[in-house]
């Protein structure tokens, strides 16, 4: 009976040495903080074959699926013009096409000869970029590298006369109360009330996913296919001082964005009128007299599909680059000391060399970019039915 009694009340004191632990744990340990109130998916980028490490994504716009997904939205749909009518909708994608590795292109639909305009009527002062490969430009974006950040471009786009000509705050309200909207920033930033500051993380996240990797010559350099003997001629010439002298303003194989993303006075004029001059050029950001008509190299990843050529479109075609290139370059005392064959007048390239070079230029093309359904317009908008 007393053993009986005695494990009843070791039994009992176990029991109790068991509840006090757990109320002293529970007691003891911190509040845990409040849940966040949305959990996003962190994007994965691929690396292609070759390519810098380095890559630019501000430390608070970090890439996300949900923030690609918003930006793909607004990046097609017309309202962010921040109107609703049919005649006054203008988006990102107004200009920026695809299929012109989202340029205007010298063959868009509405802007004659590629100079685009906005809904005003107003041409914009230049004549566009090519929105690829972006994630790995560190130098400033535009032709003169005014603006440090795409983030920062959308909603200059959004203002600006010569584009869309909108008001923030009426773009703001619109999508506000568009039904869909709402929950995906929401689901992106954590917050249904739209600012502009989201608009412009969402945007600038889905055209960081523009990369360009997969033409004949990125396949070339992995081994899988072979180039021409004229495409190889092209290629030697692009790469050497006494050939094209293409490779220190536009890069080659040891740099795959085939630019290096600085500014250079190419010899396309001669007289420049310092701060008249056209307020486009390198000059204007930095202040140094050098950077007279100076302007950022181009990349020439799908450069068939991206003309009118230059800042201003003075070329339309290849062709008449690279004949520019060859005998028509202008001396000034503010020409770039890397344009080694300015005493020349150009390069002097011979027919048969400007047809090995552009044959070359052709395999930087990369179809599957310019048609992969990821960069494309979503099937339905948030609202639609």
């Amino acid at each position: 009976m007393l053993n009986i009694r005695k494990h009843k009340v070791i039994i009992v004191l176990i029991i109790v040495l068991l509840l006090l632990s757990v109320i002293l744990l529970f007691s003891c340990k911190k509040e845990d903080p409040t849940p966040p109130p949305y959990q996003t998916t962190p994007y994965h980028i691929e690396i292609p074959f070759g390519f810098p490490t380095d890559l630019n994504i501000p430390a608070d716009n970090p890439m996300t699926v949900e923030g690609i997904e918003l930006g793909r939205y607004l990046f097609y749909d017309g309202r962010l013009s921040g109107r609703t009518h049919p005649d006054s909708l203008m988006s990102c994608s107004t200009c920026h096409l695809q299929a012109n590795s989202f340029e205007c292109g010298i063959d868009h639909p509405v802007f004659t000869g590629g100079f685009p305009h906005g809904i005003t009527g107003k041409p914009t002062p230049h004549v566009m970029l090519p929105m690829v490969n972006l994630l790995w430009n560190h130098t400033g974006y535009l032709w003169n590298g005014a603006v440090q950040n795409i983030e920062d471009i959308v909603w200059m786009g959004i203002v600006a006369v010569h584009e869309m000509n909108g008001d923030t705050n009426r773009v703001k309200e619109l999508f506000q109360n568009i039904p869909g909207y709402p929950e995906l920033f929401h689901t992106a930033f954590g917050s249904e009330t739209i600012t502009m500051k989201n608009i412009g993380r969402a945007i600038a996240q889905f055209i960081r996913t523009f990369i360009s990797a997969n033409s004949k010559f990125d396949n070339y350099l992995q081994g899988k296919v072979q180039l021409s003997p004229s495409e190889l001629s092209g290629f030697i010439l692009f790469t050497t001082e006494e050939g094209a002298d293409c490779f220190h303003c536009h890069g080659g194989s040891g740099n795959p964005l085939f630019t290096t993303h600085l500014f250079y006075n190419n010899g396309k004029d001669s007289i420049f009128t310092g701060p008249f001059e056209d307020p486009r050029d390198r000059y204007h950001v930095t202040g140094d007299p050098m950077d007279y008509g100076a302007y950022k190299a181009t990349t020439l990843r799908n450069i068939a599909v991206t003309g009118p050529y230059m800042h201003d479109g003075r070329f339309a075609t290849l062709d008449e680059v690279i004949e520019f290139y060859s005998h028509h370059l202008v001396w000034s005392p503010y020409i770039n000391p890397l344009m080694h064959h300015i005493n020349n007048g150009g390069i002097q390239l011979t027919p048969s060399e400007k047809n090995d070079l552009k044959a070359f230029l052709a395999t930087l093309h990369d179809e599957v970019f310019l048609t992969n359904p990821a960069f494309g317009p979503p099937e339905k908008f948030p609202d639609d039915k």
